[in-house]
């Protein structure tokens, strides 16, 4: 990574056997690490968003789950095991849309039971070899997506998918890196109701980095793309059908149709540890409501209160509206005929 696109804080850090997490709730305004020992703690600090984007959710259990072995097995050379398979399970439950946190915690799972001696090193370093690879993996999709973006000088994104929301660089901002570095760029960001990542996370990513970006209202979306300001959407995913159906934040679909109507491409990036290849299609993806008060006002959260929320975090965009999905195994265009096969390994 270049000077120019390296971040003085990254979302987690690994030192000397300890898990620190940036508490990305309170971004932009202080930046906060959290330590974390035990898996227990990694799985509420997912669970409360303290770590979030599925990328870095599956890393940060990739990390809950070494912590664990650590624990258990200096605790109980004997029956550790038990002990680590049910903080797995409990890492398992954190969040149920990422598909990252699974494939993560199953390649965990696998090389446990690989291991006949002393677990502890094996299990960190597949751990930080999972993080080191996503960054791998992040600076290839944004070669790979600027290629595809050609001489294409304005886009926008949505949510975060940046240095914060991965191990590192980004998959739609590694992207939006990549395309900077290669010439102007003009970048915009909707800011991403309810939990405001586009304006509290993305906004300073891009700031960080040196590259300029304009917030807008998720409102203003239609009117940006019928105003021919913009040629394409970014966005990352946090899970993907076989088919090419994209789970991401709520609101990606929206966008998606309304790119289609304004003749704007739409742009896909994840690594291939976001595609579920158990599933046929997007109706089968699970997704995730968090509570009613992440919306409402305290006036509304009585019991007697007649005004309650409906509070989706993600959204299915079908693979018929989306114009490319990049991965570090390579580049579909048009999903939805040429299919996601060509990139499974």
């Amino acid at each position: 990574m270049s000077d120019k696109n390296k971040l003085s804080v990254q979302a987690l850090q690994w030192q000397n056997g300890v898990l620190l997490v940036l508490d990305q709730r309170q971004l932009p305004d202080a930046i906060a690490y959290d330590q974390y020992k035990t898996a227990i703690g990694v799985a509420e600090a997912i669970k409360s968003m303290r770590v979030r984007g599925a990328p870095a959710i599956g890393i940060a259990a990739a990390y809950g789950v070494a912590l664990s072995v650590k624990q258990h097995y200096l605790n109980s050379p004997e029956t550790w095991r038990v002990v680590v398979m049910q903080d797995i399970e409990l890492l398992s439950q954190s969040r149920p849309t990422a598909v990252n946190l699974f494939w993560a915690l199953e390649l965990m799972r696998k090389k446990i039971d690989e291991i006949t001696g002393d677990p502890v090193d094996e299990v960190e370093q597949l751990a930080i070899r999972i993080h080191l690879d996503d960054i791998a993996s992040n600076k290839k999709m944004g070669r790979l997506g600027a290629d595809v973006l050609g001489n294409a000088r304005s886009v926008m994104t949505h949510c975060n998918a940046g240095a914060l929301a991965t191990g590192g660089f980004g998959t739609a901002l590694g992207v939006i890196r990549s395309a900077a570095e290669r010439g102007s760029l003009t970048v915009y960001a909707g800011e991403t109701r309810p939990w405001l990542q586009g304006a509290r996370l993305t906004a300073w990513e891009l700031a960080q980095d040196g590259i300029a970006v304009t917030l807008i209202a998720d409102s203003v979306a239609a009117h940006l793309m019928k105003s021919n300001k913009i040629e394409w959407i970014i966005v990352g995913a946090d899970r993907i059908a076989s088919n090419g159906d994209v789970a991401n934040k709520i609101g990606t679909y929206s966008l998606a149709v309304l790119a289609r109507q304004h003749g704007v491409k739409m742009m896909v990036v994840a690594p291939t540890s976001t595609i579920d290849w158990g599933i046929l299609d997007g109706s089968q993806i699970t997704i995730e409501e968090r509570p009613a008060e992440e919306l409402l006002p305290k006036c509304y959260l009585q019991d007697d209160s007649l005004v309650s929320a409906w509070n989706p975090v993600f959204d299915i965009t079908p693979a018929e509206l989306i114009s490319a999905i990049v991965t570090e195994n390579g580049v579909i265009e048009d999903p939805f005929v040429a299919g996601l096969e060509k990139i499974k390994r």
